[in-house]
This record gives C-alpha cells, sequence and structure tokens, in this order.
C-alpha cells in the first residue's frame, strides 16, 4: 500500500506535546487524508495519537477540487503498550 499514490499533504500539529510541529504524510489509497495518525517517540512502548481537526489549507492558486496541502492534527492522547 502506498500513502504516496495520491501525493503528500503537510499534518500541522497544533497542541499536546508535539504542539508546533509538522509531518509530511501521504494521502489514503482512496485519495482522503488520513484520519488519525500514530507517531512514535523515543521510546519503543510510546506513540502519539492525533485526529484530523477542522484546520484545513491549500496551496496558493489551487482549485475547490484540489487536495489540501495542510491539514490540522489535534492530540488525543499518549499510548503506552
Amino acid at each position: 500500500m502506498s500513502m504516496t499514490r495520491f501525493g503528500t499533504y503537510t499534518a500541522k500539529l497544533v497542541d499536546g506535546p508535539l504542539e508546533g510541529k509538522t509531518i509530511s504524510t501521504g494521502f489514503s489509497d482512496g485519495g482522503e487524508p488520513q484520519p488519525r495518525m500514530s507517531i512514535p517517540t523515543d521510546s519503543p512502548t510510546k506513540h502519539y495519537l492525533y485526529i484530523r481537526g477542522s484546520g484545513i489549507e491549500f496551496a496558493e492558486g489551487s482549485g475547490a477540487t484540489d487536495r489540501p496541502s495542510a491539514i490540522e492534527y489535534r492530540f488525543v492522547q499518549a499510548v503506552f503498550e
């Protein structure tokens, strides 16, 4: 499964422990933005769970039918395995 088949976008982490950081990620195989992201930490037993927020940005000059260039993600929880 290739997440770059439909291109990539910037995930903007707007709160939580990674507030202010950005991550480049790919659209799902269906061409939709990822509904949630699991982001690893330095610890092999911990990761952060972020879900898609309402903020969406489009590159300058893009039409309404183009895919977004950046999407907000909000912190849900730290997950320990």
